[in-house]
């Protein structure tokens, strides 16, 4: 059933969906086509896209037991690498407009939740050398995972938390004075999500971007990505199926746009 929504609802967006052509707003064709669309590959992506290659063909089990996509309890698994890889890992399109928007914004703070493997924490951090990175892992043996990837990339940017948002979110959020890039990929129960935006957002400013990962994998998700939309601290948002990108730019009209990617 599941799957079925998620069909239909990208069904959906690729007919909502506009080209360059269709868009009128200068900040959003800026968007679209200088990052969005954008193919040229950056220095760092060979690299890490290596790693990623080496993760899907990792035979190695790790013990893993966090509170799942949607903040459930589990029992401890046992899991290949290679399985968190394919299930967890971001696509290398989605993982490398991650690096290019935090590029563009020149950030030097950057929140991420949901550490994973490392992969998008490893773009983050080559897209923007010099920031302060805080990323939130709730499974220990994943990050530990994770933690010798960002070695191998010599990424020395990077500060690892591992625990449960709720616990760990509120001490990550008081090293930062403001959030300049903040990626949400984690517990996805609508008040969890909301609750996550709502305590990011005193640290936002008018050139923040919050992007928001797998906005139509659930029910909830989707209500979440409406509510969130409708805040009135947004301005802009860029719905790209895949994740959601919010903006807080006062001189733009608000307006929801849903871009191909």
């Amino acid at each position: 059933m599941k799957l079925l929504n998620r069909i239909i609802q990208y069904i959906k967006y690729f007919f909502r969906s506009i080209h360059l052509h269709g868009i009128h707003s200068p900040f959003v064709f800026y968007i679209q086509h200088e990052i969005i669309n954008e193919k040229i590959p950056f220095y760092a992506f060979d690299d890490i896209e290596s790693v990623r290659a080496k993760l899907l063909l990792s035979q190695q089990e790790i013990s893993v037991k966090d509170l799942g996509a949607l903040g459930e309890k589990r029992k401890e698994l046992k899991l290949k690498i290679n399985e968190i890889a394919r299930r967890s890992l971001k696509p290398e399109k989605d993982a490398q407009l991650l690096f290019r928007l935090a590029y563009y914004l020149k950030a030097e703070n950057i929140l991420e939740l949901g550490t994973s493997l490392g992969i998008t924490t490893s773009y983050l951090a080559k897209a923007c050398p010099n920031a302060k990175i805080i990323t939130i892992e709730g499974a220990p043996a994943v990050a530990k995972v994770a933690a010798v990837n960002l070695k191998k990339l010599d990424v020395l940017n990077v500060k690892q938390l591992v625990g449960d948002f709720k616990t760990e979110l509120k001490p990550a959020l008081e090293e930062f004075n403001q959030l300049d890039f903040v990626f949400f990929d984690g517990n996805h129960r609508y008040q969890a999500t909301i609750n996550y935006f709502e305590s990011c957002l005193p640290l936002a400013h008018e050139n923040s971007i919050f992007v928001f990962d797998d906005i139509y994998w659930s029910t909830e998700m989707q209500k979440a990505w409406k509510k969130i939309k409708s805040h009135p601290s947004v301005t802009v948002t860029i719905d790209v199926y895949s994740m959601g990108i919010v903006f807080f730019k006062k001189d733009q009209a608000k307006e929801d746009f849903t871009v191909y990617h």
